[in-house]
């Protein structure tokens, strides 16, 4: 593995998390994948509103934007899968290059931007799926996008995907769509609130709602957002999403770092943000997301309130082999 590892290494951040994924999906369809990763997890499942979580972690949206790997990803063992985030039209996203990896950090800045292939894409391979677990999937809205038409976008993809969601995550908060995070402002993150309330009661979707938070706002902003979610009767957070302050990463100033930081160095952040959310609101449920690097890492996400935990940058350094470590 540690080989397999280090030629994707030598490859650009891009083309190598393709190779990657695609290649766990060989593996998948030719059913091997027990023997190359010959797990076995104790049994410990978390119950939250009719669902089974058969563990406590779960790998975050962005890994998987299109829902082309779920049946791969899931049979290494996670107790939930989200894919995402999907928007309603095709996009492309930012301009390349637009993923920075830092092995001695164990860090990534990306700014990608939403790039998927489209929510009608998604479904279809939402419809399609055979892993027998939890799927989230993460709704956002266009790049090009304001206003209403911008609510209009998370509308259209919670109707067409909440009849294969078991929860739906609402991103209000990746630093690499233009003005996206103005929707933590209470003008903004309301009206958005109140159309996802209606669509839920027309769709009469049942499973959770979680709307992915920035580390990166005020606690007075979190603390309304909060108030907010309650009020609409959704059902939780997900602290967090990347954060744009990079104070502690060290950095070539030669060179544009802009978006958004996950890894290692996220972790006291995120984990700000995952204990002023549980001080505050502690029946919310929370997924503890940002820096999970190993045991000590996960098992604090835990202690800070999370009920569940995701990884995103410890999967791309480690591989799977991250998920022996943390649940063994």
């Amino acid at each position: 593995m540690k080989v397999l590892l280090a030629i994707l290494w030598m490859l650009p951040p891009e083309i190598a998390h393709s190779i990657a994924l695609n290649s766990l999906k060989l593996l998948h369809k030719l059913k091997l994948i027990n023997l190359f990763f010959p797990f076995k997890f104790s049994n410990s499942p978390f119950y939250f509103k009719g669902l089974e979580f058969k563990n406590r972690l779960g790998i975050a949206a962005g890994l998987d934007k299109n829902g082309d790997f779920i049946d791969s990803l899931g049979a290494l063992g996670f107790g939930f899968i989200e894919v995402g985030t999907v928007t309603p039209k095709p996009q492309s996203g930012n301009s390349k290059p637009r993923v920075f990896r830092f092995p001695d950090q164990e860090a990534i800045v990306n700014r990608l931007g939403f790039n998927n292939k489209g929510v009608d894409y998604l479904v279809e391979r939402a419809k399609s799926r055979k892993y027998p677990g939890v799927l989230g999937i993460n709704i956002g809205a266009n790049k090009d996008s304001t206003g209403q038409k911008r609510i209009d976008d998370y509308i259209e993809c919670f109707k067409k995907v909440s009849p294969f969601a078991d929860y739906i995550a609402v991103n209000i908060s990746s630093p690499n769509t233009p003005g996206l995070r103005s929707l933590h402002s209470k003008a903004n993150f309301l009206p958005l609130f109140e159309a996802i309330k209606n669509v839920r009661e027309l769709e009469r979707f049942h499973n959770p709602i979680f709307i992915k938070l920035s580390p990166d706002e005020e606690q007075d902003t979190i603390f309304e957002i909060t108030t907010a979610i309650k009020d609409f009767n959704f059902d939780g957070v997900i602290a967090s999403n990347t954060t744009v302050e990079k104070s502690n990463l060290i950095v070539s100033k030669d060179v544009d770092y802009s978006g958004g930081l996950s890894g290692k160095p996220l972790l006291t952040k995120s984990n700000a943000l995952l204990n002023l959310v549980h001080s505050n609101e502690p029946e919310l449920l929370k997924i503890g997301v940002g820096g999970v690097h190993n045991r000590e890492s996960f098992d604090i996400k835990l202690k800070n309130g999370a009920s569940l935990v995701q990884i995103y940058t410890s999967f791309i350094y480690q591989g799977p082999e991250i998920i022996k470590k943390l649940l063994s």
